[in-house]
């Protein structure tokens, strides 16, 4: 299958992560970008914002001959990337389109009209409906109906390991380091405070993300060193935190997502739910501190879960189920 990738230029985790994935599994010939992102041909940024990172190429694709495609992929519901689409559209019409919907917003190319490119959107689906949705915020209420819509929510790219750590080698109790908005967060962060080593590792309100220090991979090995890492939904219920914890071999505390997550971590099993009002936050937390052995056999479950299903190339290759089931390709 040749797969022509429209993707935005910016960084964007669930389009990102899917390009990679589809070229582990395809083949970078098989996936082309377009326009050509640097950020997935060159080293050029570090973790979180080179997802799509494949290999060093310097290689610019002079033409395009669309008609050499099987499949268009909209991979973004960012605007720049709908305008190429949309340039492109009458030369692609005979071709099946698959649209990563990304973004926060639960309806249906919802972050279009939040970042003022509605009528776009709109002049787009009425020229050719999409054949097939991958919905990064999938509420089955909305959304079961829509027999062309399915869940796709982030991943963890299956190229980042990050040893898990031992009990011993553990420095932090409990971290949550996030900004504080939507209110979930400022009420857990509000909870938090003056509590366990929460103020001494930077879990606290009004936390200064230009002056933080942990980013790229060494965020992700100061995710390993906690023994607890909360998570809470932020402008969408997905998070790559709810991700990133498990990988890193931590074990997370997190506010249930209310989105449909294919094969999803079990509470007892891999991680804790809370509640949404956080009456039990601390009681979770207690009790998990507490049992170590218990906490430390959850969190290699979760790891070795997220390792069998939750890689973009696990993500990657439910796109391609889907597009056979549907599509016949």
């Amino acid at each position: 299958m040749r797969i022509l990738f429209i993707c935005s230029s910016g960084f964007d985790y669930a389009q990102d992560l899917a390009y990679a994935g589809l070229v582990n599994i395809l083949g970078q010939g098989n996936v082309t970008d377009y326009p050509w992102n640097a950020r997935y041909h060159l080293p050029i940024k570090s973790y979180p914002k080179n997802l799509g990172f494949t290999s060093v190429s310097f290689s610019l694709p002079l033409s395009v001959r669309f008609s050499a495609f099987d499949l268009i992929i909209l991979g973004s519901a960012k605007p720049d990337a709908l305008r190429v689409y949309s340039k492109i559209l009458l030369r692609t019409k005979n071709r099946p389109v698959l649209f990563i919907d990304s973004g926060d917003r639960t309806g249906i190319g919802g972050d279009f009209y939040r970042l003022n490119a509605g009528n776009d959107y709109e002049a787009v689906i009425k020229e050719k409906p999409f054949d097939i949705i991958l919905k990064r915020e999938y509420i089955p209420s909305l959304h079961e109906e829509i027999k062309t819509c399915f869940p796709f929510p982030f991943s963890f790219p299956y190229n980042v390991r990050i040893p898990a750590r031992p009990e011993n080698a553990k420095k932090y109790e409990v971290s949550f380091w996030g900004q504080q908005i939507p209110e979930i967060r400022e009420n857990a962060l509000k909870i938090l405070q003056g509590k366990y080593d929460c103020s001494q590792n930077g879990t606290t309100l009004n936390q200064n993300f230009g002056t933080y220090r942990r980013r790229g991979l060494f965020y992700l090995e100061e995710l390993a060193a906690c023994k607890i890492v909360l998570n809470f939904r932020g402008g969408g219920w997905d998070t790559m935190r709810y991700w990133e914890v498990p990988a890193t071999g931590s074990f997370m505390i997190s506010q249930k997502p209310q989105i449909s997550i294919p094969d999803n971590f079990e509470d007892g099993k891999h991680l804790a739910w809370c509640s949404d009002s956080l009456g039990d936050l601390t009681d979770k937390i207690d009790y998990y501190l507490k049992h170590t052995d218990e906490r430390e056999a959850m969190a290699a479950q979760a790891k070795a879960h997220l390792n069998k299903y939750h890689l973009n190339t696990a993500r990657a290759q439910r796109l391609l189920d889907i597009v056979k089931k549907e599509l016949l390709l």
